[in-house]
């Protein structure tokens, strides 16, 4: 028989990239890499965030003012730009959840169905 097609391990939601970035940013800035570490790590290893995928990603929500980004040095003395939430993002985040929580909520109805 031939391999089982499904989801792999790691991949998103169309549309969940930019609500995991915000509420990553949430708890406090941090840098590219730390935010697509700290994705992986607090879903117990099952996401993974590409660069090809985080930066446009943040790029985006820049641009959107739902992110503000600044010059500093990381852990190991490198230079890394560091992303904050802003208050606009904070509110789109809400947002996000919301929409994310009914859409949820809607498809766990439909798989209860007979």
């Amino acid at each position: 028989m031939g391999k089982r097609k499904g989801k792999e391990k790691g991949e998103l939601l169309p549309g969940t990239l930019d609500m995991l970035i915000l509420k990553t940013l949430s708890h406090r800035a941090q840098h590219g890499y730390g935010i697509a570490q700290q994705i992986q790590k607090t879903s117990g290893e099952e996401l993974q965030i590409e660069e090809g995928s985080l930066y446009p990603a943040l790029q985006r929500l820049q641009l959107q003012g739902w992110v503000a980004s600044e010059w500093g040095q990381s852990a190991n003395k490198r230079r890394a730009r560091y992303y904050r939430l802003t208050p606009a993002g904070r509110k789109q985040l809400g947002l996000e959840v919301s929409n994310f929580e009914r859409l949820m909520a809607a498809i766990a109805r439909v798989m209860r169905t007979a």
